[in-house]
């Protein structure tokens, strides 16, 4: 019976990082089709709103017992938690629209080092030299998975700057969801980030589209910093039926519900290297729809990244591994 607990929590992780890797590629499909990152988040988080609300209404009717609801503090500090989950998909669609999906998720996934830096800052402890030496191959894996061994190479300097602050925001959404208001259902409590994250966005789209941008400074960040190919143009609302769904499902209603359900069956660490899987995903969905060059030294770079993740979260000695079994059997 344990072992069929962990392996349905295997498959759940396994399929939430995999639906999440397609993410990025159907986010570059619609610029293809013209656009704008406004456009996919705002119907991205609206459609996602939507669909956690409406699963939220069937558990509270279905559910046998009273759920614990969140206090007025409780709310106030997820929603501000959740403005993290709005920069990590603005600024991870950002990037994509000046590098590859490929080099994008390389750069999404050095949220694995920094999360390192910031518990040392919080336990105020120099990490483990496995942590250390899996942080050096991070980098390394990086090095090669983005080509840059290649002197021809150019990254565009914006794609590498939100692909960086993505993997920050990133890194920040973990720390919060895994330790703030933990007996919240989880339904609920993704209602809620979720809807400080569509603050973020929706702030976006005004400044972005919808609003006209008066102040000189706004205007100047949003030139350097953003897409200054793309006009300010009346927001499309087809977006919302034409790849809006795909991208709710695929990033805000999905992959979250199945890491919740799985992550409890597998422990933190065994979860932490089924969901890298979404690299290699990413990767390959990329070059089977996108059509985008992933050479031999790129696939070496994404296989030291994931022997790395897998180094970072597998027990020092053979008997640690005990303890997280008997957990998930209890």
């Amino acid at each position: 019976m344990e072992k069929k607990s962990i392996f349905k929590g295997v498959l759940y992780v396994a399929m939430g990082a995999s639906i999440f890797g397609m993410l990025a590629t159907f986010v570059k499909l619609s610029y293809r089709d013209g656009y704008t990152t406004s456009e996919v988040t705002t119907a991205q988080f609206v459609l996602g709103l939507l669909g956690l609300l409406i699963l939220n209404v069937i558990q509270t009717k279905t559910s046998k017992k009273n759920l614990a609801k969140p206090t007025a503090k409780e709310i106030k500090i997820l929603m501000l938690a959740g403005t993290s989950l709005g920069c990590t998909s603005l600024f991870y669609y950002l990037c994509v629209q000046y590098i590859n999906v490929s080099i994008a998720i390389v750069l999404l996934m050095q949220s694995v080092w920094f999360s390192v830096v910031v518990e040392s800052f919080i336990s105020k402890k120099f990490p483990n030299a496995k942590k250390v030496i899996a942080t050096i191959i991070v980098l390394a894996g990086t090095f090669l998975a983005t080509n840059l061994i290649n002197l021809d190479v150019k990254l565009d300097w914006h794609g590498v700057f939100w692909g960086l602050m993505a993997a920050a925001s990133f890194t920040a959404t973990m720390f919060t969801s895994n330790t703030l208001a933990t007996h919240i259902p989880v339904l609920r409590k993704s209602l809620i980030m979720l809807s400080g994250g569509g603050v973020i966005v929706f702030i976006f789209l005004f400044f972005a589209q919808i609003g006209p941008l008066h102040f000189d400074v706004l205007k100047s960040f949003y030139l350097n910093f953003t897409d200054n190919t793309q006009h300010i143009k009346p927001f499309e609302f087809s977006i919302f039926y034409t790849y809006g769904f795909i991208l709710a499902l695929f990033g805000t209603i999905i992959p979250p519900t199945l890491f919740n359900l799985g992550f409890p069956k597998t422990g933190l660490g065994l979860g932490s290297i089924i969901s890298s899987l979404e690299l290699p995903v990413s990767v390959t969905m990329a070059f089977i729809l996108l059509g985008e060059k992933v050479i031999l030294i790129q696939w070496v770079g994404i296989v030291l990244i994931l022997f790395a993740i897998v180094l970072m979260n597998l027990p020092s000695r053979k008997k640690d591994l005990l303890p997280e079994f008997v957990k998930v059997k209890k």
